[in-house]
């Protein structure tokens, strides 16, 4: 099975009520590593994030000068370019984690809220279907269990895991045997905890005889943690669109344990796709999308104009209803008595 594939199908039986799931998130601090899927498992005081909203907020907005005390002139308190300070500043009064005051004659901004620490764990899962063909998979495992963002890492593959496949990786790394026609997964071996709280060591690239490496200290792996639960909440695992065609159904899904997941399923090929590359007028089996789908997403951009989520669809209210999600929170934007002259 194709990779995109196999971890679309992992996704879907990794979701649950109480985690969050997503995939393709940047796992470096200083190189280039990207997570495959990412479990987050919430803290006590996740819904207190659930309730500022369902997008993912800023990581500069979050790391900035800014908090719920006094408000601060949006060029002093971000550490950038000015017009990305202001970029960034607006996106976050966009998604009510900011409000827009006036500090004498500059534009300043408050937290409306202050920002919480509502995860407990991170999970990054590699995904190697075939473990005939590795690639870097050694040396990606290395930098997961050396830098240690993650308290825990696992490789998942379809393949039948041997004494000889295990010797070549880190002992920290947990082994899965996920079969995605079923939904079976096997645990081959458990994943060790890896100490996040303490500083890491980031593999940046390798050349003939010689490795390249970079220390990581505690807080950026701190910083770093937080941005990755942070984009998957905001980003889920979800990140296609069903494409115009009849016969690519997420809701005819077979076997049944996907059939409410929302997976992109042919069911002229018999499997899940690819919706951009393997879809489309060209593709042999490709009919038109019916006109009960096409009334259905306009009944959606309806919805959203009215003042529904913004780009809700199909896979969100999957989400919302599978995982720990919460698509269309209350909100804590507030405003104190006595600022309103300030505001434009």
């Amino acid at each position: 099975m194709q990779e995109f594939a196999f971890e679309l199908a992992l996704c879907a039986r990794l979701e649950a009520p109480d985690r969050i799931v997503g995939r393709q998130l940047g796992a470096a601090v200083h190189g280039r590593r990207v997570a495959d899927v990412v479990c987050v498992e919430p803290g006590p005081e996740f819904d207190r994030r659930a309730a500022i909203t369902p997008h993912t907020i800023p990581p500069l907005a979050i790391e900035s000068a800014v908090g719920p005390g006094t408000a601060r002139s949006v060029t002093d308190a971000f550490d950038c370019h000015p017009e990305r300070a202001r970029a960034v500043a607006e996106r976050a009064v966009e998604l009510g984690f900011f409000e827009r005051e006036r500090s004498g004659s500059s534009a300043a901004v408050r937290q409306t809220v202050r920002y919480p620490e509502w995860f407990d764990s991170l999970v990054g899962i590699e995904n190697k279907p075939d473990l005939d063909r590795p690639g870097d998979l050694r040396d990606q495992l290395r930098i997961d269990v050396s830098l240690g963002v993650f308290d825990e890492v696992v490789l998942a593959t379809e393949t039948y895991v041997t004494g000889a496949h295990l010797n070549r990786f880190p002992d920290e790394v947990g082994v899965w045997r996920f079969d995605p026609e079923t939904g079976d997964r096997e645990v081959v071996r458990e994943a060790e905890p890896l100490a996040t709280d303490g500083p890491g060591v980031e593999l940046l690239d390798r050349e003939a005889g010689r490795t390249n490496v970079r220390p990581v200290t505690a807080a950026e792996k701190r910083r770093q943690r937080r941005r990755i639960a942070e984009r998957a909440y905001g980003k889920g695992w979800r990140t296609y669109e069903l494409p115009d065609c009849r016969r690519c159904d997420s809701g005819a899904v077979d076997p049944v344990e996907y059939a409410d997941a929302g997976l992109p399923w042919c069911e002229w090929k018999g499997g899940i796709v690819r919706p951009v590359a393997d879809c489309g007028p060209e593709c042999p089996g490709y009919e038109p999308a019916d006109d009960e789908r096409e009334a259905a997403d306009d009944e959606r951009e309806a919805a959203d104009e009215s003042g529904g989520v913004e780009g809700a669809d199909d896979s969100e209210a999957i989400r919302a209803r599978l995982s720990a999600w919460e698509p269309d929170p209350a909100g804590v934007a507030r405003r104190q008595s006595g600022l309103d002259r300030f505001l434009e």
